[in-house]
């Protein structure tokens, strides 16, 4: 019965000292675990920026928000800084910045920030344009589209002197000839647009016997060279362009020009042309000659000899040809 009974005690002592060891082994094992986790495993960072692009009356938030992070610095790209972990800051001037954020002195990142410009963008917003031609014919309807901030817009064409229509897009005939300044009001605009509309009557400037031989040919080659030269010299270019296009040209913004310069040749059409004169430094005109349609008052070509008005012209010619009839 002893016997017995020290054996059952033996085998019990076996079992709690296996049971201990066990238990043992497993703490060892999850301390080993724990300090390997704490010592080698890499931390990374957990920052960010609300906006990234903000207006000048508006703050930059930031805020971290890495695990046992204990010391930030905050660089906002243009000389100031912040130690806080969470905050905001006011940038003066816009443009483009790259904050910085180094966390315990070894986690760094970069966020790229655009400043805008509060007042240039108000500014922008609330101007006033007018979109539409600069010329137009009498009895003809001119379409004119305004653009900006508002619910009321007026229209003031120049002709009335009243206002003549009231919404953002504007339909106006004009009744006679002439150059009108065209006005657009809006109740969220500080000033109104404007734009310049050179209005002709094709009917009232056309004249027969354009090239009559004698004075009348004259008269006419002294007059195209005069609205050329002033087109050249800088003066208004919708009155001078629209005169000679409806006055011998029936309307046609495609007649050929047959150019001469310095001893140069080259062939354009009448717009061409006289866009150049505007940009082409000092030109001096020498000669215009018209070439007419058969059995018309219409011209299909227009002869020019020129020169810089900064250099000395070419030879000139003994008598100027007359125009030719085809």
């Amino acid at each position: 019965m002893s016997d017995t009974n020290t054996k059952q005690v033996n085998s019990n002592s076996q079992g709690y000292v296996i049971l201990y060891i066990l238990l043992a082994v497993l703490l060892l094992t999850g301390l080993i675990f724990l300090f390997k986790s704490s010592l080698f495993e890499k931390r990374v960072i957990d920052a960010r920026i609300l906006k990234d692009e903000i207006y000048l009356n508006e703050p930059l938030v930031f805020t971290d928000n890495t695990p046992k992070a204990s010391k930030w610095l905050w660089e906002f790209g243009n000389g100031a800084k912040a130690t806080t972990k969470t905050g905001s800051y006011h940038y003066t001037k816009p443009d483009t910045y790259i904050v910085r954020l180094t966390v315990d002195g070894e986690l760094r990142q970069e966020f790229p920030i655009t400043v805008r410009d509060t007042v240039r963008a108000a500014l922008v917003d609330s101007a006033l344009t007018i979109s539409g031609p600069t010329a137009g014919l009498v009895n003809e309807e001119i379409r004119l589209e305004g653009d900006g901030e508002g619910k009321e817009f007026e229209w003031s064409f120049g002709e009335t002197g009243r206002v003549d229509v009231k919404g953002k897009t504007a339909l106006y005939t004009y009744r006679a000839p002439g150059k009108y300044v065209v006005k657009l009001r809006s109740d969220k605009s500080p000033k109104p647009a404007y734009l310049t509309i050179l209005v002709t009557d094709p009917n009232a400037e056309i004249v027969e016997d354009i090239v009559a031989p004698g004075d009348g040919e004259r008269k006419t080659i002294d007059d195209i060279r005069a609205r050329l030269q002033a087109i050249a010299n800088g003066a208004d270019f919708n009155s001078n362009y629209y005169y000679l296009i409806n006055k011998y040209m029936c309307s046609n913004e495609k007649v050929s020009v047959n150019v001469e310069m310095n001893g140069k040749k080259k062939q354009t059409d009448i717009y061409s042309y006289c866009m150049g004169l505007t940009f082409g430094g000092e030109i001096a005109i020498d000669e215009a000659q018209l070439t007419i349609k058969p059995n018309s008052t219409c011209a299909s070509l227009l002869n020019i000899k020129q020169h810089s008005a900064t250099a000395q012209p070419a030879a000139t010619v003994a008598a100027e040809a007359p125009a030719k009839t085809r």
